[in-house]
């Protein structure tokens, strides 16, 4: 992390724009557990549509 900022990369910008993005393409299962969610509850109403 040292050497990006170094770099002037915005460390914690760049680290939730690939969270977003992840979030964007994976399934809602997927996302729903790695969050710690129940995979049914992701899966309900606009997700499943």
């Amino acid at each position: 992390m040292q050497q990006l900022r170094v770099h002037g990369v915005p460390v914690t910008q760049t680290r939730t724009a690939a969270f977003r993005q992840l979030v964007l393409q994976a399934p809602a299962p997927v996302v729903a557990q790695a969050l710690g969610y129940h995979p049914g509850t992701a899966a309900s109403g606009t997700w499943n549509r």
